[in-house]
């Protein structure tokens, strides 16, 4: 144990479970596998009473106070460039754009920037639609109609002469422009589908071959990135699993997907676990995986890489699992108001329940940890 070596990610997530989420000393060394002397030295850190501790929180509240009245300013700028010429035309049509905008911005803030009251925009909403609008929809449930019965086939022109047998006196670019706002148009003729030539680019050889099921420990390892949603943005969460046990030996979250992500994941994995024989890693062929980085990593720690097949999501189908336990059991369950919230949550499901409580039903209903130490009791057994 006294030869393991932990990133300071994991240290400042370990000493937020003693002194946010309230669990013992002993209780979390005892799950994550460290001793109290280790962890009574992180929290003497990386604490809240530690300095260290005191100017981040300074600092992340400025930084949350520049980003809120960044996030302002951005908004009404892009209002006034989205909303350009809407300030010259009359007020229903300066509604008409709050409404079709009031997913992506707030509506007091677009009814302050297009100079109008909040109260009219409200009152606009419970009657809309002007003479003109009812009659163009009246002239729309119509043409609809008439490109139903020739089922789909028919384009403007006809729509228009159908109209007129009808008596209705309409334009035919009218007719035109309430299609295509629509998107009804004519039948068009059908394209040939190009056959594929050429062979399939393969970046590395796919040595894992879906052989899930390894006889012992830190023979085959898969890794994979997912993305969390808070309301500061994405989180994104990289992890490395021991397809032994299934239990996740390396993580790392960051707001941005980028190669740092996998390699520092991977570099805990290889901290954890010390391996003396050579490992396959496996993972997909996103960029991260194909960089010159991963690559010289892998080769500098003696590690074998293997890839999916492009597009095949089941070639990795053990970290899609553990991704689809995660968010179904803990995610999907909250909702993250930041990303340091939702950082705090996923490491104690994963070290302080999936890796050390959760039965996993590959393992003999035994968590990944109980998994383990029962192999490891049985090579004892046997020498």
């Amino acid at each position: 144990m006294s030869n393991k070596r932990y990133p300071e990610e994991f240290k400042v997530e370990a000493v937020k479970q003693v002194t946010e989420k309230g669990h013992s000393v002993a209780d979390v060394a005892n799950r994550l596998g460290t001793t109290t002397h280790s962890l009574y030295a992180w929290i003497k850190r990386y604490g809240p009473d530690s300095s260290q501790y005191q100017a981040k929180s300074d600092e992340s509240a400025e930084i949350r106070r520049l980003k809120k009245e960044l996030q302002r300013v951005t908004e009404e700028r892009d209002i006034f460039k989205k909303s350009r010429g809407v300030l010259r035309k009359p007020v229903r049509l300066r509604y008409a754009f709050i409404k079709a905008n009031q997913a992506v911005w707030p509506v007091r803030r677009m009814c302050k920037v297009l100079s109008i009251h909040p109260s009219g925009y409200y009152a606009w909403l419970k009657q809309p639609d002007s003479r003109q609008e009812k009659r163009r929809k009246y002239l729309l449930g119509l043409i609809k109609q008439f490109w139903l019965e020739s089922g789909g086939v028919y384009g403007y022109r006809k729509i228009y002469s159908d109209l007129r047998d009808e008596g209705e006196c309409c334009g035919i670019n009218q007719v035109h422009r309430l299609m295509k706002r629509e998107g009804l148009q004519s039948q068009r003729g059908y394209r040939k589908p190009r056959p594929k030539v050429g062979t399939e680019n393969v970046v590395v050889a796919n040595k894992l071959a879906r052989e899930f099921n390894p006889t012992a420990p830190n023979q085959s390892w898969v890794t994979d990135i997912t993305y969390i949603k808070t309301h500061e943005g994405w989180l994104y969460l990289a992890v490395v699993v021991d397809l032994f046990s299934r239990r996740v030996i390396g993580w790392s979250m960051k707001s941005r997907i980028t190669k740092e992500l996998v390699l520092d994941a991977l570099l805990m994995a290889i901290w954890r676990r010390s391996p003396s024989e050579k490992v396959l890693v496996h993972s997909d062929q996103g960029s991260q995986y194909t960089s010159h980085d991963w690559d010289k990593f892998l080769k500098q720690h003696g590690l074998e890489s293997s890839m999916s097949r492009r597009g095949n999501c089941h070639d990795n189908a053990v970290a899609e699992s553990f991704f689809q336990l995660l968010k179904r059991e803990r995610v999907k369950r909250k909702i993250y108001s930041t990303r340091e919230e939702a950082r705090m949550d996923i490491f104690e499901y994963v070290e302080m329940f999936y890796n050390v409580k959760r039965r996993h039903g590959s393992n003999n209903q035994l968590s990944p940890v109980e998994y383990e130490k029962r192999y490891e009791e049985r090579l004892i057994s046997v020498y």
